[in-house]
């Protein structure tokens, strides 16, 4: 079987392109590299085209033999989703409809998607089932959303088997140390309390007033390479399952961004310098997911699920290679 395999030039879909080549299992790439890295992709076969445009999928794609795809391509800074909501729609909604309408005319049964927990909103309760209301609360969320629906829509009319893959705070780096995550602007909280500590600069913790015993908002923090596990999975799992389906990839454990800081500290032996700052809009007090189903039914099991093991990977990327 060969996967295709968007956005394999990013964060998530770099790991789990490693993970396919420990496997040794085809794939091919595309990216348009707006966000991934070329240096991701260094010696595998890749295609840069763009997503936006259904020409340029059939034009490169036809005449592969795709089994499967799993599709990580898209723009996922929530804040910028505000802001920029045309770009993301186009980037996130209209690339993967056009991708999606390519798998039902190749007749390519398997499609895997990279959804989020942002799709849930503030939640009701905790921890956050596949069942729980799907209310999001940005526009990153919403595209998020309004794609699976799409999905779940051609998985009704058409021969296409989805899984959609909620995630909650993908995170780490692959053990070889060389492959991790690196935004530009980076955003995400591991790697930025990791480089204040690394670079003597100012992190700044957004609030200190949820309800939590800290003060400080908690997260679910997910293993990058245990992600890639569960994409690998749910492909499986289609071999028995036809239709739509959707799954939480959580650890259903949540650390605070004290807890958090605290920890880099700990594995640095450095003093992060941080300030306290405003606590952000619409920013929920707790966010974890209950993964009963992912275990149950894929057959998941974590593989790095401590924080220690989660931040002590990316700091080895960080110094590795940063």
């Amino acid at each position: 079987m060969t996967i295709l395999v968007t956005g394999g030039a990013g964060y998530i879909g770099s790991h789990f392109v490693r993970y396919l080549e420990r496997k040794k299992i085809e794939f091919v790439i595309v990216d348009n590299f707006s966000t991934g890295h070329k240096k991701f992709v260094k010696n595998k076969k890749f295609f840069e085209l763009d997503l936006k445009d259904p020409e340029e999928i059939r034009v490169n794609l036809q005449d592969l033999d795709i089994t499967s795809i799993v599709h990580f391509a898209g723009l996922s800074i929530v804040s910028d989703s505000q802001k920029m909501e045309k770009e993301y729609y186009e980037n996130n909604v209209l690339a993967s409809m056009n991708l999606a309408k390519f798998a039902v005319e190749k007749k390519i049964r398997k499609f895997i998607y990279s959804s989020s927990a942002a799709v849930y909103g503030i939640p009701k309760e905790i921890p956050i089932k596949e069942n729980h209301p799907t209310k999001p609360i940005n526009n990153y969320g919403k595209n998020k959303l309004e794609v699976e629906n799409l999905l779940k829509d051609l998985s009704m009319e058409f021969p296409l088997d989805v899984v959609c893959l909620r995630y909650f705070n993908a995170a780490g780096a692959d053990d070889d140390g060389d492959l991790g995550e690196e935004h530009n602007p980076e955003t995400h909280l591991i790697p930025n309390v990791i480089n204040s500590a690394l670079n003597s600069s100012e992190f700044t913790v957004n609030g200190d007033t949820y309800n939590t015993d800290d003060g400080t908002c908690i997260r679910d923090f997910i293993h990058v390479n245990d992600l890639a596990s569960a994409h690998l999975l749910s492909l499986s799992f289609l071999d028995s399952n036809k239709g739509f389906h959707v799954f939480n990839l959580g650890s259903e454990t949540g650390f605070s961004i004290m807890e958090v800081i605290n920890e880099c500290q700990e594995l640095l032996q450095t003093k992060v310098n941080f300030r306290v700052g405003t606590k952000r809009d619409g920013d929920p007090d707790i966010l974890i997911a209950d993964n009963k189903k992912s275990v149950n039914k894929l057959n998941w099991r974590l593989e790095k699920n401590s924080l220690k093991a989660i931040i002590s990977s990316a700091i080895k990327y960080h110094k590795n290679v940063l």
